[in-house]
């Protein structure tokens, strides 16, 4: 690799990486809202912690893998969802963990 090529990956990862990032978390914040929103409102459609984690799942249009999803129809706030995922980005020189997490509750 020559000098003038060093960087690149990680001039890359700069301007890639963010927009990634929010690609995600907005999708995962996007899916959990309609989750929590189908279990307060759509009560024929999300009936019990299934029908609702299964539901927000259809609602995920981020990258393949699919977040982990957990309804609690007993939270203070009302109907909570929640997702997390972990995605391992490789930069090149090492791999990075970003763990990404979003939650939304309707009464």
């Amino acid at each position: 690799m020559s000098n003038d090529e060093r960087g690149t990956t990680a001039i890359e990862f700069a301007i890639v990486g963010p927009v990634f990032i929010m690609a995600v978390v907005g999708s995962m914040h996007y899916a959990v809202e309609e989750g929590a929103r189908c279990a307060s409102v759509k009560t024929t459609v999300c009936t019990d912690q299934t029908s609702t984690v299964a539901y927000t799942q259809t609602h995920y249009f981020g990258p393949s893998t699919l977040p982990a999803f957990t309804y609690n129809a007993a939270a203070a706030c009302g109907h909570l969802v929640s997702g997390s995922i972990s995605y391992v980005l490789d930069i090149g020189l090492r791999q990075i963990t970003v763990p990404i997490t979003a939650s939304a509750c309707f009464p």
